[in-house]
């Protein structure tokens, strides 16, 4: 089995034919996985918002200002 395979039947590949071969691709991004590892991160502690503390203190300041954005869109979308 190849390890393109393996992912596959884990579930981290989609798969689908192209003449004789097989075309593989990711099923989420780069950005959606790293996004899952953080929430599964932050869900392991009791207390969330220290764990969320801590992670914010190490980000970079052009991190914090994307980290704002994101949180102004997020609440413009629940006030529409």
């Amino acid at each position: 089995m190849t390890v393109t395979n393996i992912l596959y039947t884990k579930g981290w590949l989609l798969r689908g034919m192209q003449g004789r071969a097989w075309l593989y691709a990711p099923v989420r991004s780069r950005e959606a996985y790293a996004a899952a590892l953080m929430e599964d991160g932050l869900g392991e502690g009791k207390d969330r918002s220290t764990a969320l503390r801590h992670f914010v203190e190490n980000v970079s300041q052009e991190e914090v200002a994307a980290l704002r954005r994101a949180l102004r869109n997020m609440d413009r979308q629940t006030k529409s």
